[in-house]
């Protein structure tokens, strides 16, 4: 398997999976610092921009989770 091909199947890997989750996890950061901002301002809307942020980063990282399980032992880069 040559290095290109390893590289490519990079994101479909264990390795690829964690840092995906931790880069998602990292705009959890901006989205608290944007409800943190809204809540001391009193923007409604503000807040509710963040909060739905918020929400697809929680559901991003379930995916993310899921996906985590469903590789198990078939790692491209294992392999």
């Amino acid at each position: 398997m040559s290095a290109l091909t390893k590289a490519k199947g990079f994101k479909k890997s264990r390795s690829g999976t964690y840092l995906t989750m931790a880069t998602t996890a990292f705009g959890a950061f901006g989205a608290m610092k944007q409800i943190k901002k809204a809540r001391t301002e009193n923007d409604t809307l503000r807040l509710i921009d963040a909060v739905v942020t918020a929400a697809g980063i929680v559901t991003g990282l379930a995916v993310l989770y899921r996906e985590l399980k469903r590789l198990g032992d078939d790692d491209v880069l294992l392999g």
